[in-house]
């Protein structure tokens, strides 16, 4: 059983962890407690926030989605993100081996299933990155387009071929800078402020939006639609479970892998409130920017026809009718894209840099560019054909992230519960909290999860052979 924290003297706040230390990891730690909260809200803030709360809102039944979005993140997916956090913290170790810390040399699949969930999610995230760096730069040089059929056409032109490959290969480049400069001098200069930025710029939007035309009619339509039959429509369920957990991010290793250059004085629960906190209000901000466009321009088939129909069609369309200032707007939506996808690539990216850093004992820069490399190779059919990178996006997106999740909830809810208890003990946490998550953790988030993971099985076996 691992000696309760309290009885440890306490370290300062950057001080490296003392379990990495002592497993001999490199000495590398957060600056505060507040650097930690950014990189991770920045892990859990991505791309899916801006289009796909949108798109799934749209068809999941407005508030009735928010609703299930948001019991589902509180009861099932926040227990999970303090399971990770403990996971890291307390062990020291990277994704791959903390896993075997914690439970023993059988839990050595799911660090190599962390592995594969990040490294397979990164391979097509790369890719969506690119899109939106190109859309970015497309519309700072040139006009927007100016119709539904040339926004359609713009897209293919993105999202395919040359085109494609080149934003995915510069945008794994970049992601590359910030994990080969280390915890201090990159991910976390990145996310101090490009998290807060986003913040800014987003709210900027979502004012704007409000005094659109359409701004009530796209908060009555969308946002604030309300049908209570929603709220047993499997349809509804599945899709507010899909975006909760995928937005958070719990199971792909990135929080885990953060957390294990965390101080012990910091209060994980606390701070998985802020992470979830923040990941939801981003995705309420895009719905407010997103949906006043859709009903101001008339575009809502194009939002829920599609999970991308949101982001690089219905608003580049609707917002050149605004002429400059649309345009502006456009830069704007484009940018916060961009840095909501980076800082959640350079977590992605950090689970193999940390896991074969510990492995194998590489420097962080060699082993950085091996893994650019290996997983932009793995990257390119996704850039080079769109139906394979949704078939990537339903198995490590869907299947792997969620088996990851239910198999943490089993780890430290039933396998090594006393680690859990004694880490929280260790900052603080009230032993009513404790008991709390830890029933949440066994009973509730396993039982979710495994209903999730059923659906998503069958949604995967019905793509690939439907």
């Amino acid at each position: 059983m691992v000696r309760p924290r309290s009885s440890q003297p306490a370290p300062s706040p950057s001080a490296p962890n003392p379990a990495a230390v002592e497993r001999g990891r490199p000495p590398e730690s957060w600056g505060s407690a507040l650097s930690f909260v950014l990189a991770a809200a920045g892990s859990a803030v991505g791309l899916g926030n801006l289009w796909g709360f949108a798109y799934r809102a749209s068809q999941g039944g407005g508030a009735a989605f928010v609703l299930l979005y948001v019991l589902i993140v509180a009861l099932v997916c926040l227990p999970v993100l303090v399971a990770e956090m403990v996971l890291g913290r307390s062990t020291g170790h990277s994704p791959l081996l903390a896993p075997i810390t914690a439970g023993g040399r059988r839990w050595a699949p799911l660090g190599w299933l962390f592995l594969a969930a990040a490294v397979g999610i990164l391979a097509y995230y790369a890719v969506l990155m690119g899109w939106t760096g190109l859309s970015l730069v497309e519309a700072l040089l040139r006009e927007l387009p100016a119709d539904m059929a040339a926004a359609e056409a713009h897209f293919v032109g993105i999202s395919n071929g040359g085109p494609a490959v080149l934003g995915q290969v510069l945008s794994m480049g970049l992601t590359g800078l910030v994990v080969a400069a280390g915890i201090r001098r990159g991910i976390e200069r990145l996310t101090s402020w490009g998290v807060p930025l986003l913040f800014v710029l987003l709210l900027a939007l979502a004012i704007w939006a409000s005094f659109l035309p359409g701004a009530q009619e796209g908060y009555q339509g969308f946002l604030l639609r309300w049908d209570p039959s929603k709220l047993i429509d499997p349809t509804t369920i599945r899709n507010a479970f899909t975006q909760a957990f995928f937005s958070i991010g719990a199971g792909i290793g990135c929080i885990l892998a953060y957390a294990a250059y965390l101080d012990q004085r910091s209060a994980l629960p606390r701070e998985a409130v802020s992470v979830v906190g923040l990941d939801t209000a981003v995705g309420l901000m895009a719905g407010c920017v997103t949906f006043p466009v859709v009903a101001s321009f008339g575009l809502g088939d194009v939002v829920s026809g599609s999970t991308v129909g949101a982001l690089f069609i219905a608003l580049p369309t609707g917002l050149a009718s605004l002429g400059g200032a649309g345009r502006l707007v456009a830069v704007l939506f484009f940018a916060l894209a961009y840095i909501a996808a980076i800082t959640s690539s350079v977590s992605l990216l950090e689970v193999p840099v940390s896991s074969l850093i510990e492995r194998l004992g590489w420097s962080r820069r060699r082993t950085t560019w091996l893994c650019v490399l290996a997983i932009t190779l793995l990257g390119l059919p996704a850039a080079l054909n769109v139906t394979v990178l949704e078939r990537m996006d339903a198995l490590f997106g869907g299947v792997l992230l969620i088996a990851a999740g239910l198999a943490m909830a089993v780890l430290l809810g039933w396998v090594a519960p006393q680690r859990l208890q004694s880490d929280l003990a260790g900052c603080d946490s009230s032993p009513r909290l404790q008991r709390l998550l830890l029933f949440g953790l066994r009973w509730v988030s396993p039982l979710a999860i495994a209903v999730g993971l059923t659906v998503s099985i069958a949604d995967l076996l019905h793509s690939w052979t439907g």
